[in-house]
């Protein structure tokens, strides 16, 4: 094992103790059913992870084991009086921008520093309710607003596969936990790839719901409150080891908010469209057309593609009715990027638009649109949004076609630490060519933009030993068609992957 890889596997100690810290929530909960081991013992056995193997990763940046510890031994006096909760003893991390009551929330900006909530993010009520034990929150990038995870508060979070390198963003903490072993579970968030960057980085599962499947209230900036407001791009999911773990976390997470449409709507998602590799009908996408796929990446995509087809699915490579991918690259910047200047101050606000006056009207780079919709009108944003509803068409008409999509999460592997301030002179090296670093979320904007659901699987190794994932996209409000298939799929190809 080289110098600076944690191995993210371990069945049994030296001495053939199980270590309990790798096996899946589906095996936890049956061990603690069965009485093989206790929520306390595999409280310990987690908090004695972190304490020995974090130091290097730093993914836990707020433990709260006292309150872990307790909740264990309430959880195992539950399950002896005959309660049986879907989550009961399971412990599980909390990316740090979920408010939980007693814990700071600072979304890693120096201001909030001692920004302590009263109340519990809806998230964190479901999982406590379903009896899960949180062992602390996971680190963030600054205002949640990159694809590595790093703040001038916690400081760097590591990949566990090479120390070097990002554990991606913004659920960098979440991803590097799980593949570490700290936690079965853990939840995070989406808004370019958040959930699923991560996990790829990471050889872990993620999943993106449907855009507005699971109520995001109290995972809130610190100096926003607490409000059930309908989120315009920005979901929140769950993150596991494996894919038949994420089914699970996400039958605690969905349902409306039960301040809002919870208080007239019951949610019923419909079952997976197939339960056979051979049923599935797959469009697989390896190229875009504003940036490039690297090798590592695309032998992922083949990979999983040929074992759909080895399987019996129907996998093809074009459909006509895929909608345009550079206007749906140049909507979702658009949408990224007019929302993320709503705060910013008048002086640099009219920056902005004297920049993206002196754009050339010919310019038509995704740098230009992004620095566009800094500045948008709100006609200019109704006009975007009624060419999504378009795009959400178009999606609908391809889904009956075919049941998944198969694509790229970003153009690469994860890419060693870049901490440059200035964001927009940071490249991302894909094969030797420098392309602009925002330009690698054309991919996850994919599904975003139309708020479709995508499920981060991984799908092999790059030449270095790095993971390398893939996203299952599926049909709107229909998650469980690509969840199913990533459990079919995690079946074939192996899963949560073990670096030599």
């Amino acid at each position: 094992m080289r110098s600076g890889i944690l191995c993210p596997l371990r069945r049994a100690n030296s001495v053939g103790f199980m270590n309990w810290n790798f096996q899946s929530m589906e095996e936890l909960a049956a061990a603690l059913q069965a009485g093989e081991v206790t929520s306390v013992e595999l409280t310990d056995e987690a908090i004695a992870g972190i304490e020995r193997d974090d130091k290097a990763i730093n993914a836990i940046c707020v433990p709260d084991f006292d309150r872990a510890r307790d909740a264990a031994r309430r959880a195992d006096e539950a399950r002896v009086r005959g309660a049986d909760r879907p989550l009961l003893g399971i412990p599980v991390t909390v990316k740090e921008c979920y408010n939980m009551a007693g814990l700071p929330t600072t979304w890693g900006m120096p201001q909030y520093v001692n920004h302590v909530p009263t109340e519990d993010a809806v998230q964190v009520s479901r999982l406590k309710a379903a009896g899960a034990v949180v062992l602390g929150k996971t680190n963030v990038p600054l205002g949640l607003q990159d694809i590595q995870s790093f703040n001038e508060i916690h400081g760097t979070t590591n990949n566990p596969w090479d120390h070097t390198r990002t554990s991606g963003g913004s659920s960098g903490g979440s991803a590097a936990a799980l593949a570490s072993g700290f936690g079965a579970l853990s939840i995070g968030s989406d808004l370019a790839g958040s959930l699923r960057t991560p996990a790829h980085f990471c050889g872990i599962y993620a999943h993106k719901p449907t855009l507005g499947l699971a109520p995001a209230r109290g995972m809130v900036a610190p100096d926003a409150p607490a409000l059930p407001v309908d989120l315009d791009l920005a979901v929140v999911g769950p993150m596991a080891r494996t894919a038949r773990d994420l089914t699970l976390l996400l039958d605690v997470m969905a349902g409306p908010d039960p301040l809002t449409h919870g208080v007239a709507y019951d949610l019923t998602l419909p079952p997976a469209r197939h339960e056979r590799p051979a049923d599935f009908r797959v469009l697989v996408i390896e190229d875009h057309p504003l940036i490039a796929t690297g090798s590592a990446v695309r032998a992922g995509v083949n990979r999983v593609a040929d074992t759909l087809a080895d399987g019996g699915a129907r996998v093809e490579r074009h459909s006509p009715l895929l909608p345009d991918p550079t206007e749906a690259a140049t909507l979702y910047m658009q949408f990224l990027f007019s929302g993320s200047v709503a705060r910013f101050p008048v002086e640099a606000y009219e920056q902005l638009r004297t920049r993206a006056a002196g754009l050339s009207a010919d310019d038509r780079s995704l740098d230009a649109a992004r620095l566009r919709a800094m500045v948008f009108s709100h006609r200019d944003w109704i006009e975007a949004n009624n060419r999504r509803e378009l795009h959400r068409h178009g999606w609908r008409r391809l889904f009956a076609e075919f049941d998944v999509v198969v694509c790229p999460i970003t153009p690469t592997p994860a890419f060693p630490h870049d901490h440059n301030p200035d964001v927009l002179a940071r490249r991302i090296d894909i094969d030797g060519v420098e392309y602009p670093y925002f330009d690698q979320l054309v991919w996850a904007g994919v599904a975003t933009m139309p708020g479709l659901p995508a499920t981060a699987i991984p799908a092999g190794r790059s030449p270095d030993g790095l993971p390398v994932g893939v996203q299952l996209i599926g049909p709107m409000f229909e998650d469980r068609t690509p969840l199913r298939l990533a459990e079919l799929l995690e079946q074939q190809l192996g899963g949560f992957p073990t670096p030599k």
